[in-house]
Order: structure tokens, then C-alpha cells, then sequence
């Protein structure tokens, strides 16, 4: 949504406000294709568009990185700029402080559009400024905000969400994609492919592009079944039936059947299974959360039904799992090398066991 104070303007003028701890990434990725499309060639004038690092106080701002960026303009009226991106960093740093929280809230009263990006739409929500708008958010930290904000919705199989005046995105590389979404809007689409182009990108991805898929996941580019296996990671702790999840990539249970069994040679019903015991696997050797604890986060519904299955599928008992890895000092994340399931082996699955 355009900044209703402003007609069209010939430049887009955004301001940006930088969480302690934020992500370096994000920032200078939507910067520099602001900054690409502004001026011809690789000139860097702000021409087209302009940035603007705003602060309460004139101190350099620390990344998550640990490189500082120094502000360039002291808090000013939101309404001079089309847009107020929050730039979003570590989960447990982003207490913003009360000037800045202010300032965003002083923007959403201006109808200022604001735009969340890494983890800085956790920002806007803490401040209410999400209520009755959907946010987009990395499958990183997708639990993390459900839990937080139960009643809010959320996406994670997409880029970034344009939702009336609030623009949310996972971070990332996706950051470009959505600063070339607001360059095409506001200045020219030759601008927003010329940016993208210098930065080796070939063209802008839709805001409905799915994410890239999480390490537990099997490679696929079908588009339906990467949506399905996103949700499914979601909701390992309480699996969904598979009317649900056809429903949400909008094909019947036969179709995406056939799609997982084409793409990737198992059912939606194995590939939910593997999941969670792939999930076992690493919660197993990253945590210290007690074995039943362990078996109800992955959906199992008691320890000896959960230690039959994990023993028939990773040819280990989950016990077992754990003390070879603090023997071995191997306690980091990994992916297991565990046997794929397929019907010509001798593993049970049921509806039961999903």
C-alpha cells in the first residue's frame, strides 16, 4: 500500500530502524537494491530512491555479526518517507528501546506503511502494530512466533506478504525480492531488474514463491509439494491429516498422492513419519530434554510406542542415540543418515502412528 500522505512520488524515500543485534544481511540487502536502482550504471547517487538509518541517539548500531552501522538521521517525522522497514536481528535482543518502539507506533498512526523484515515483524507484533494483518516469517522461527502470538496469523511458505500497510518478509535473500517488489511499484520495472541483475539475480520472485526448504526436507521443485512438506515440518507435533494438507495446496488427497509418490517416491503419510523421526534424531543429540518429552514433541503419544519406531527406522534405540553422542562430543545438529521408507520395507505405518 502507498503511503497515503504522499502522492506517487518520482522517489522512493525509506527509512530504516535497526533492532540491537539485527541482521546484517537483510539491511544491506534491501539497501544496496535500493541503492542499485536509484542511479544509472553503479553510480550509488540517490536519485530514484534514498535510505535513511534512523535513531533516538547518534551511536553506532551493532549487528548480530558484530559490525556497527552508524545512524544518519536522528528521529524525524514518519511521514516523510513512503515506507519504515524494521530491521529485525536475534530473538532474544529485540528489545527496542522505548523511542524507537514509540516512533514505529507515531508511523502506524500516520498510516506510514511499515514493513517487518528477519525477525523484525516479531517486532511489530510485540507492539500490536499486526493485529488483523498476516505475517510472513522465516520456517526458522515459525514456532517460535505461533507460540508467541497465537491469534495472529502466519506464513512461512512464502517470501513476503504485502498486506494493506504492513509488508512482512522472512529475511535473508528474500529481502531482495521484496525491495525490488517496492522499486517496481513506486519507480520503473526496468529499475527493479537492472538491480537485481548487477546482483546476480535473474529476475524478482513473486511474493508467493516458497521459501527455501528446511534441512530435514527432501529436494523437490514442485511447488505444491515443497508447500506440503513446509506445513508438515510445522506441525510435528501434531500431525495433520491429509484432507488438511491437500486442502491448503488446493488439490485433492488422491492428487497429492500421486505428486509425492512422482516427486518424490513415498507417501505424504511416510514422508510425515520420517519427519518426526528425523526431528527425534536431532532433539535427541541437541538437547537435553528427557525421552518421553522428546517423543511427545514429535507426535508419539507414549515412549515405548515412540523407542519401537525410532529403533525400526534409525537401527538404534533413542537412548542409545544419546549416550553415543555425548560419548563422541557429537551434540550439534545434524541430519541422520536414516533409511528412507518405501513399501518394500518391513516398517508399519498406519493412520495410527501419523
Amino acid at each position: 500500500m502507498l503511503n497515503s500522505n504522499t502522492k506517487k512520488k518520482s522517489k522512493l524515500s525509506v527509512g530504516f530502524v535497526l533492532s540491537p543485534n539485527f541482521t546484517l544481511l537483510a539491511f544491506s540487502a534491501f539497501v544496496d537494491t535500493l541503492r542499485l536502482a536509484a542511479d544509472d550504471g553503479d553510480r550509488s547517487r540517490p536519485i530514484h530512491c534514498e535510505w535513511t538509518v534512523l535513531s533516538h541517539e547518534m551511536r553506532p548500531i551493532k549487528a548480530s555479526c558484530g559490525i556497527e552501522i552508524m545512524p544518519t538521521s536522528q528521529l524525524t517525522d514518519p511521514s516523510k518517507f513512503d515506507y519504515i522497514v524494521m530491521v529485525g536481528g536475534l530473538l532474544n535482543a529485540l528489545q527496542l528501546p522505548t523511542a524507537l518502539e514509540n516512533y514505529l507506533k507515531q508511523a502506524a498512526a500516520a498510516n506510514v506503511p511499515l514493513i517487518g523484515i528477519c525477525t523484525g515483524s516479531f517486532v511489530l507484533a510485540r507492539l500490536g502494530l499486526m493485529q488483523g494483518r498476516r505475517s510472513c516469517v522465516s520456517w526458522y522461527v515459525h514456532s517460535e512466533f505461533t507460540n508467541e502470538f497465537p491469534d495472529l496469523k502466519v506464513s512461512s511458505d512464502e517470501l513476503f506478504i504485502d498486506d494493506v500497510d504492513r509488508l512482512t518478509c522472512a529475511g535473508g535473500t528474500s529481502v531482495v525480492h521484496l525491495a525490488a517488489y517496492l522499486v517496481d511499484r513506486h519507480c520503473e520495472k526496468s529499475r527493479a531488474a537492472k538491480a537485481l541483475r548487477i546482483m546476480i539475480e535473474h529476475a524478482p520472485l513473486p511474493a508467493k514463491t516458497p521459501q527455501p526448504q528446511p534441512l530435514f526436507t527432501k529436494e523437490t521443485n514442485n511447488i505444491r509439494v515443497r508447500k506440503a512438506m513446509l506445513l508438515m515440518e510445522r506441525h510435528l507435533s501434531d500431525p495433520l491429516p491429509a484432507e488438511f494438507i491437500a486442502q491448503h495446496v488446493n488439490v485433492s488427497v488422491r492428487h497429492l498422492e500421486r505428486l509425492f509418490q512422482t516427486e518424490l517416491g513415498m507417501s505424504p503419510l511416510a514422508l510425515a513419519f520420517e519427519l518426526r523421526l528425523n526431528n527425534a534424531y536431532n532433539l535427541l543429540i541437541t538437547t537435553n530434554n528427557s525421552i518421553i518429552d522428546i517423543a511427545l514433541q514429535c507426535g508419539f503419544l507414549s515412549n515405548s510406542h515412540f523407542s519401537r519406531c525410532f529403533r525400526k527406522f534409525h537401527g538404534k534405540t533413542p537412548s542409545l542415540v544419546r549416550e553415543e553422542a555425548l560419548s563422541t562430543g557429537n551434540t550439534g545438529f545434524s541430519v541422520p543418515r536414516s533409511r528412507s521408507l518405501n513399501p518394500s520395507k518391513n516398517i508399519a505405518i498406519s493412520a495410527a502412528l501419523i
